[in-house]
């Protein structure tokens, strides 16, 4: 467990004007902890752009929120969408690590007022052919993938889309980052705020049991050789009832009789109590007799630092409380008045009667120690910036066998095995599920879908964290112009090592200056978010590993997919062929897979440039003139056109015959991943260049879409040859053939 310091212990003091017992301490803990203060990275955090004429509610609330215009009914409509980490616990406890994780998310959705129609995860682990490490890496995605089907799919929200990446510095400390977004209208927006001075508090849902207990302190600490011992600082989740928590809460929130609502995730009972009255600047006493418990003879501590999971706590208008019982009672939930709201500003904790801690809330909430850590050091960076001398002659490479390689690998290969584990249509809003640049949902009783983009590139910020958390930016928001839609906002999930260490620190600073930059260029204000540092296993680091959630707005439509649908179309590169040198080439897919190192910088992004590709490819789109469409990005050129080739599972795709005429050598023009470019497929290429031209902005065209094959023809050379359903073979397979048991 995280402890105070003994400085903290001493503002402990100062606020109770005398010594804390040992519940008070215990809460202190919890809410001081870095979980939930966030005293590394508040400070940086105030950098990040929140505002725009669409957002509605910024940080500080379970979730953002974001107008989306007018629906049918003649009423504005909104969304609700953040993402949270659960990375420790998945570590320790892979299945209710990760289900947890999507239940916690989806609480802070729709304690919002907004029901959940989407979630994505964007998750990192350590490489399956570890010698030492690979048959517990694989087992933990598949506690993992497991956790997150079983949780979503009883819940019943679809799981859209996301990513999974594979490095060495995830062996310890695996990732599972997960995104959810609900719809409401604004008048059915709800805040976690205890307002009305006398108004009942009423815990809603499961029993309070022992599980998550100092599940937050954990979160806020590195792993050691005893870590797996937390195991009971993991919660234990019930997605059914979760189920009909949603409905009684949302049900209860149409009475009218709710004035403020908050989940019980973090710190539990006391995060929610006292983050309520903060916020309304009012206090709030209960008594733990009251509240439901399925196991005997806990302590005040325990009960209030439980983070079992499926509560609420809800605040209701005084003379009201039978409405919300009645609901509750309906759907088979506890529902039971705790304590009532105060007009001191205290949190006054009760156990039979007697008072076991008093807290004035907004000091416990607000105040927690903000600490401006040493970071005045270059970055911890894991590889040299120059390639090494044996990086020199590559004019014999054998492209086809490359590119085999890239489409085999864990991070490049279909993650079919993993997404056909979730239900993605469930609820019938899907349009574009998984495996596309971008996931698309639409919003019934309007005109209106959403496309959610999930991004994260730890190898990029690991050799520059500001460059590369410009271009997780530029990248999330070229996916969902790539569907057509517009970009509008953002939620970011921070996942470093341990700031106490000032080269890690200089890792955040960089890289939230970097998502601040370019969010601000793109227009897309960071709503809400996570940060989850201290992600060490005996003192070896994570990547620094931001992951951006960028969410698009467009006219629902049928979509623009990746693969090639018709023969003979011509396929255009907008944005041209790129630029990149053997600096920049060093961290990309290519230099990872086929070479096995890594060097450089990520590659180089010109903001401007990309905006202006954005805007092309949007027009394109929505009026009409792409056939298919696909972003570069890992693998660069070669790697999207085998992508484009392939179709689905079990079609005949249809490839291509590419020529290209470029001063780089093969290697680098194929697989470079120079940002700020789109494979287009069209029946009118005339107008896709003018679109271009409006937008002065490259459009080459490159090929022709044939049957069956992928040629490649790099400055008159063949460089690629071979039959698409070759390649289909190695990028379906490669996943499921990866995590089958090695046979010794």
């Amino acid at each position: 467990m995280s402890e105070l310091s003994a400085s903290e212990l001493d503002k402990v003091r100062a606020i109770l004007k005398r010594e804390p017992n040992e519940t008070e301490v215990g809460i202190f803990t919890v809410m001081w902890s870095e979980h939930c203060s966030y005293k590394s990275s508040r400070l940086h955090l105030k950098k990040l752009p929140t505002k725009s004429d669409r957002v509605l509610v910024g940080p500080g609330e379970n979730a953002g929120i974001i107008d989306i215009g007018e629906g049918v009914d003649g009423k504005r409509w909104a969304i609700a969408f953040k993402i949270e980490s659960h990375n420790h616990p998945s570590f320790i406890e892979p299945f209710q690590g990760a289900a947890t994780g999507v239940g916690g998310i989806l609480r802070d959705i729709f304690t919002m007022g907004a029901r959940p129609i989407a979630v994505m995860d964007a998750l990192r682990f350590g490489t399956l052919d570890d010698p030492i490490n690979g048959e517990r890496n694989k087992r933990i995605v598949e506690g993992v993938v497991s956790g997150i089907s079983h949780y979503g799919n009883c819940f019943g929200v679809p799981t859209v889309g996301g990513e999974c990446v594979f490095e060495p510095c995830y062996n310890g400390n695996p990732l599972v980052n997960v995104f959810a977004l609900g719809i409401f209208r604004h008048d059915e927006i709800f805040f976690g705020r205890a307002t009305g001075i006398g108004n009942p508090v009423i815990y809603v849902g499961a029993k309070t049991g022992r599980d998550g207990i100092h599940g937050a302190s954990m979160a806020s600490s590195e792993f050691t050789e005893d870590s797996m011992q937390k195991r009971p600082n993991v919660q234990v989740g019930d997605p059914f009832m979760e189920k009909l928590l949603l409905e009684a809460c949302l049900e209860a929130m149409r009475t009218g009789a709710i004035v403020g609502i908050q989940d019980m995730g973090a710190a539990g009972l006391t995060c929610s109590t006292c983050e309520m009255g903060s916020r309304a600047e009012t206090g709030i006493e209960f008594d733990l007799a009251l509240v439901p418990q399925r196991e005997t003879g806990m302590t005040p501590t325990e009960i209030m630092l439980s983070e079992s999971q499926e509560r609420m706590l809800l605040v209701a208008e005084a003379g009201r409380e039978n409405e919300v019982f009645s609901v509750f009672k309906k759907w088979g939930l506890d529902a039971v008045t705790i304590g009532r709201v105060t007009n001191d500003g205290i949190l006054r904790v009760k156990d039979h009667g007697v008072v076991v801690a008093e807290i004035p809330n907004r000091e416990l909430a607000d105040e927690a120690p903000l600490y401006d850590r040493p970071h005045n050091t270059a970055p911890y960076r894991p590889a040299p910036v120059e390639p090494p001398a044996s990086f020199t002659s590559r004019a014999d490479r054998d492209c086809n066998a490359d590119l085999a390689t890239l489409l085999g690998s864990g991070d490049l290969c279909s993650k079919s095995w993993i997404w056909q584990q979730y239900d993605y249509m469930v609820r019938t809003n899907t349009i574009a599920g998984p495996g596309g640049d971008a996931a698309i949902v639409r919003i019934k009783d309007t005109d209106t879908s959403v496309a959610m983009s999930l991004d994260g590139n730890g190898r990029y910020c690991a050799l520059s964290p500001r460059e590369g958390a410009r271009l997780l930016v530029a990248e999330c928001c070229r996916n969902l112009s790539t569907v057509g839609a517009m970009p509008v906002a953002a939620t970011n999930n921070l996942n470093f090592g341990n700031p106490e260490r000032p080269e890690i620190m200089a890792q955040l600073v960089e890289a939230i200056e970097g998502v601040g930059e370019a969010c601000s260029f793109f227009d897309t204000p960071i709503t809400g978010g996570n940060v989850s540092l201290y992600n060490e296993t005996l003192g070896e680091a994570i990547w620094p590993t931001p992951v951006m959630g960028i969410v698009g707005l467009m006219k629902t439509a049928p979509p623009v997919t990746i693969p090639f649908k018709n023969e003979g179309r011509t396929v255009i590169l907008l944005g041209g062929l790129g630029t990149c040198d053997e600096t920049r080439f060093g961290g990309t897919q290519y230099v990872k897979s086929v070479l096995n190192t890594l060097w450089g910088l990520p590659p180089a992004l010109d903001m401007d440039y990309e905006k202006r590709v954005q805007a092309a490819i949007r027009k394109i789109v929505v009026e009409g003139h792409a056939e298919s469409a696909h972003d570069l990005s890992g693998g660069g050129l070669a790697v999207a056109l085998a992508e484009c080739s392939m179709g689905g599972s079990g079609m005949t795709g249809i490839g291509a015959a590419i020529e290209i005429s470029s001063p780089l050598p093969a290697d680098l023009a194929l697989f470079h991943e120079a940002p700020s470019r789109i494979l287009v497929s069209t029946a009118v290429p005339e107008v896709v260049e003018r679109i271009a031209r409006e937008n002065n902005v490259e459009a080459l065209r490159i090929g022709v879409t044939m049957k069956s094959r992928l040629r490649i023809d790099h400055n008159a050379v063949t460089r690629i040859d071979s039959p698409v359903d070759w390649f289909r073979g190695v990028f379906e397979n490669a996943l499921e053939g990866q995590l089958a048991p090695q046979h010794v």
